[in-house]
């Protein structure tokens, strides 16, 4: 072999190398990032309150449930299956009826009834429609109204049906399919109901719907990698690290409130696909939404100053960049006109006895 072909059959191979060398060098630098193994995030306790949240606005109109939080929604789950610990921010009784946002029906008796018997006698579903349904009885002993319990007896009855959620207001079928589950129990029961007038509760339904249509404030900002991106474990751990922790939901965790169990506070979400992948590590992520439904949380855990603050935290971590849906960056001057558009919410909630984070603002904005 010559001196120029050993000469050419060198330069082949230091090439070689070094394309092998760069394409590695590219492909390490396109790789999602990983978890640190040190502070390898863990499975954290469910901690679940809210459902994904579309863009930040005012809902009106009232498109199919599965609909209606926008392009990033899912349809919201009915909060009686969801498990919430006592809140400072709320009554005990978390569902009791309550004439400001329900149609109530008192139910006299002749005698007292046990707790046995009433629950034999309710109805399979707890909805009259899409609208939350609800017996409660008053204890003979107490004198409180709770839900029917057994070795309780009970000296009266009322069925109520909620007037409005976010799936409308209640209408005239959903109101006829109330007295008819609410007589049925009467019957079963020996109890005599005095229902309100249906076109009467029908137009205080409108009403309140009206009203949280015109207050419904969702927020939601994206967080968007500026280079890599990211694993799944990548975004736990970064999470976990500003109190983030994980949900019922695959590819959702959640912020709680720092009062005593007073729910979710924001909640971020993430490719699903990415979270339920059988190699998780190797599937990457660039855009992650960071949510607060306003009505659901309480003022005093100033829920927009901590979402301010988490996002400002998750973007210098993890080298993102805060944009608003349609992926426009969000200067920190664009969130300060917001701060104020929600204090005057707060107020028109309180001064409606909706206030954020009551339990009657959690039921009718749900």
């Amino acid at each position: 072999m010559s001196t120029l072909q050993i000469s050419l059959a060198v330069i082949g191979a230091v090439l070689l190398a070094l394309i092998v060398a760069y394409n590695a060098w590219t492909n390490h630098k396109n790789a999602p990032r990983r978890a640190e193994r040190s502070d390898a995030p863990r499975q954290e306790p469910a901690f679940d309150g809210v459902a994904p949240l579309p863009d930040l606005a005012d809902a009106q109109g009232h498109p199919p449930p599965e609909e209606r939080d926008g392009d990033f929604a899912a349809t919201v789950p009915d909060e009686s299956a969801l498990t919430f610990p006592p809140s400072s921010h709320s009554a005990d009784r978390r569902h009791a009826l309550d004439a400001l946002i329900d149609a109530i029906a008192p139910l006299s008796l002749d005698h007292p009834v046990s707790g046995e018997a009433a629950l034999a006698a309710l109805p399979p579903t707890r909805r009259a429609g899409s609208k939350p349904f609800a017996i409660e009885g008053q204890n003979e002993a107490s004198g409180q109204w709770e839900m029917p319990a057994p070795g309780q007896r009970y000296r009266a009855f009322q069925a109520g049906v909620q007037l409005a959620n976010r799936t409308g207001a209640l209408n005239e079928i959903e109101f006829s399919e109330f007295v008819a589950k609410t007589q049925t129990f009467a019957d079963a029961v020996g109890a005599a109901p005095d229902f309100p007038d249906m076109l009467h509760e029908v137009a205080r339904a409108r009403e309140l719907d009206q009203f949280a249509s015109d207050h419904d404030a969702q927020l939601a900002f994206v967080l968007r990698a500026r280079q890599a991106a990211w694993s799944p474990g990548y975004v736990h751990q970064n999470a976990a690290r500003v109190g983030f922790v994980g949900g019922t939901l695959a590819g959702r965790m959640v912020l709680p409130a720092t009062g005593e169990g007073g729910g979710a506070v924001l909640s971020l979400s993430f490719d699903t696909q990415a979270a339920l992948s059988d190699n998780p590590e190797q599937s990457a992520m660039r855009e992650l939404l960071l949510s607060l439904d306003v009505a659901q949380v309480h003022r005093s855990e100033q829920p927009f100053a901590r979402l301010r603050e988490v996002a400002a935290q998750l973007c210098e971590s993890m080298d993102a960049l805060l944009c608003d849906q349609n992926g426009s960056p969000l200067p920190a001057m664009a969130m300060d006109p917001i701060a104020g558009d929600l204090e005057l919410l707060y107020d028109k909630l309180d001064g409606r006895d909706l206030s954020a984070g009551s339990p009657q603002a959690r039921r009718v904005f749900s």
